[in-house]
């Protein structure tokens, strides 16, 4: 007699820190909300689930009713809740007490909640790297889920991943349960039928386990799921499905691991899921690696070769966007001073863990590091934090430092109110403009890359085939018009106070003594200073009457093009907003005001300037399709100057908003 298999079901729920409020709303209304309402209509289909701590939080004070179901259905015993980080961190991209600390949170969390303490743990994005093993073993975590490609990649088979593994590091035990993709991406794309059929085809073949875990938001938030998933009733045909089978049944990872013994001791590579691998390369990299998958598997060789055609690693992000590596280096010197201070308030401990929410610093089909309203939390946190540590033990003046270990020094010039920092990079350029009062970074944009995706713009076709509904994998979507001129790579980086010089920017700055904010070049000395709420920044010329000069400041505004971003003249006139085109041909003063800041910044300049405005944009790609977002309000102020021996002045004050 044919013995069944028992399908694990795992949903992880999440969304990340800093994400619109009607966003989650309409994710619990779409996704959330039916899924656990139509399980709890079938309490004999057990599965296990995990909603990240900052996204339960939010849920159970919004929906109570809802949440308490999912409460009681764990109770009963239909469900296992999962933990990870509380604010779902990259677990390896944090330091070790942060790792404890992050899942001792949610663990208690969990366990006040349900009355139940959890013993598995979702990684964030999959990310595998061994050193994770004893934060997990020490929180109380036996089991987690990595993708099945990780053991592919250590020459397991596919019909040996039924079951869990065990691992160790440095003598400290885990047990890892292997998810398959090809459920991942059967569920909930192929008919219910169907999914059902491979599943007692899995039982035909001797198979104990059939291990699921993947985003619950691809049942009902994807393009076309919730009809499919609801309306047209595919999630209850699969339920009823599996119920009815004699060949399947079903059960939570825990019961799962308390009756089935270790398959053996397995060591996984540094791996996430096969996407993330190519999404981590830049390009030309990322095109000649999809090119060789392709290649592969026309061949008929994809299977069989892909574990060793391995793509990069989730790090490779930081080392790619400069952007994502200067926040993350600005969270662990954060966390590195927090951990000095006895007794620090807990409110300072949350601030870093929001900090560290993965979501703002990579970039794939899902990440978020292009979108702004992400970074921007993070930033908020990274400075709320460094507020309250100066407030607690101020700091004393740091000599210039390679933070970010890009092979340039960093200069931080502070006041209670206001940093900027400063690289020895040639550009002489502002990195970073952070009013504390406003805990917001005027210097967190994003310059445009080369994506892998964009050469799909105009000759990717639709890979989806049969029935069902297309993943967001198989299909390419346009959210907004979208042309080659539209995805040209920047240059150079995107600063304040980024100089030109006849049209040609500036890039041969040299630092100049131990004025940690001064840099030279030929013609042309600069120094940037702090007071206050005010950055000022001077030039003085000598020897180049007549010629061009200008500098841009790329300036992060959070409106971006909505109606409550808007440029202001001195007299009160509004041109226009920051996504709209601005022109003043000779003008000392801007005020650009932004309601969802709660505050402005109005610059002053001594010499009547040529001032032009605009939104700089990027193209990414996400699950809803190719779109086109603003990352900042790009100023140029462009001067003629006039003698061989002048000064020219900027002050730039950042002010709330008057009530």
């Amino acid at each position: 007699m044919t013995r069944a298999v028992t399908l694990l079901l795992g949903v992880h729920a999440h969304q990340p820190v800093g994400n619109f409020p009607e966003v989650i709303e309409d994710a619990h209304r779409r996704c959330y909300k039916p899924f656990l309402e139509t399980l709890h209509a079938y309490p004999d289909f057990r599965f296990s689930a995990h909603f990240s701590g900052w996204l339960l939080d939010w849920l159970r004070e919004r929906f109570p009713e809802d949440m308490d179901m999912l409460a009681g259905m764990v109770r009963r015993g239909q469900v296992e809740m999962f933990s990870s980080g509380d604010t779902e961190p990259v677990l390896a991209a944090i330091p070790h007490r942060d790792r404890v600390g992050q899942l001792a949170t949610l663990n208690d969390k969990l366990a006040t909640w349900t009355g139940v303490r959890p013993q598995g743990a979702w990684l964030t994005e999959r990310v595998w790297e061994s050193a994770v093993v004893p934060a997990l073993a020490e929180t109380g975590i036996r089991y987690v889920t990595v993708d099945d490609y990780h053991f592919f990649c250590t020459g397991r088979g596919a019909a040996e991943l039924d079951g869990h593994f065990s691992t160790e590091e440095d003598g400290t035990c885990l047990d890892l349960f292997p998810i398959s993709e090809a459920l991942r991406y059967r569920l909930p794309f192929h008919p219910a039928h169907e999914v059902v059929a491979y599943l007692e085809q899995l039982a035909d073949r001797g198979q104990r386990a059939a291990i699921y875990f993947d985003d619950i938001e691809k049942f009902g938030i994807w393009p076309e799921t919730y009809d499919w998933v609801y309306n047209r009733g595919w999630l209850k045909a699969l339920i009823e499905g599996i119920l009815a089978s004699p060949r399947i049944d079903t059960a939570t990872y825990a019961d799962f691991h308390a009756r089935n013994g270790t398959r053996g001791i397995v060591y996984l590579p540094t791996a996430s899921y096969s996407e993330m691998n190519e999404w981590t390369l830049p390009m030309p990299a990322a095109a000649t690696y999809a090119h060789l998958l392709a290649q592969e598997k026309a061949a008929g060789r994809g299977e069989l070769h892909r574990p060793f055609i391995r793509g990069g690693i989730w790090r490779n992000f930081l080392s790619r966007y400069p952007e994502a590596n200067w926040m993350h280096k600005r969270m662990q010197a954060l966390s590195a001073r927090l951990a000095t201070v006895p007794d620090a308030p807990p409110g300072l401990t949350d601030a870093l863990y929001r900090a560290q929410a993965n979501d703002a610093y990579w970039h794939g089909l899902f990440g978020g590091l292009y979108l702004p309203h992400l970074r921007r939390a993070v930033w908020n946190n990274i400075l709320a934090l460094e507020a309250g540590l100066d407030r607690l033990a101020p700091r004393a003046d740091a000599p210039s430092a390679d933070v970010d270990l890009d092979g340039c020094r960093e200069f931080f010039l502070t006041t209670p109110e206001l940093q900027i920092v400063l690289r020895d990079d040639g550009f002489g350029a502002i990195h970073e403009l952070s009013s504390y009062g406003l805990t917001h970074n005027f210097g967190d944009t994003l310059r445009r890359y080369h994506e892998h995706y964009h050469d799909r713009i105009d000759t990717a076709p639709s890979r989806h085939e049969g029935d069902g509904i297309a993943s967001a994998h198989d299909v390419v979507r346009f959210k907004h018009p979208v042309g080659a001129a539209d995805v040209l790579p920047d240059l150079h980086p995107r600063l304040i106070a980024l100089d030109r010089l006849d049209g040609q920017p500036v890039a041969d700055y040299r630092h100049v003594g131990d004025a940690p904010a001064h840099f030279r070049r030929a013609g042309i000395d600069k120094t940037c200073g702090v007071d206050s709420a005010t950055l000022h920044i001077v030039w003085r010329f000598e020897g180049l009457a007549g010629r061009q000069f200008s500098t841009t400041l790329n300036l992060a505004m959070p409106s971006c093009d909505g109606f409550l971003g808007r440029y202001v003249l001195d007299d009160g006139h509004i041109p226009c907003g920051f996504g709209q085109a601005l022109d003043l041909p000779e003008a000392t003063g801007l005020t650009l005001e932004d309601g969802v800041l709660g505050g402005l910044l109005r610059l002053a300049c001594t010499r009547p300037a040529h001032i032009r405005g605009g939104p700089h944009h990027t193209v990414s790609q996400s699950e809803a399709g190719f779109e086109k977002i603003m990352q900042a309000a790009e100023v140029h102020l462009m001067w003629t100057i006039p003698d061989n021996d002048c000064t020219l002045q900027l002050q730039i004050t950042i002010e709330p908003s008057k009530p």
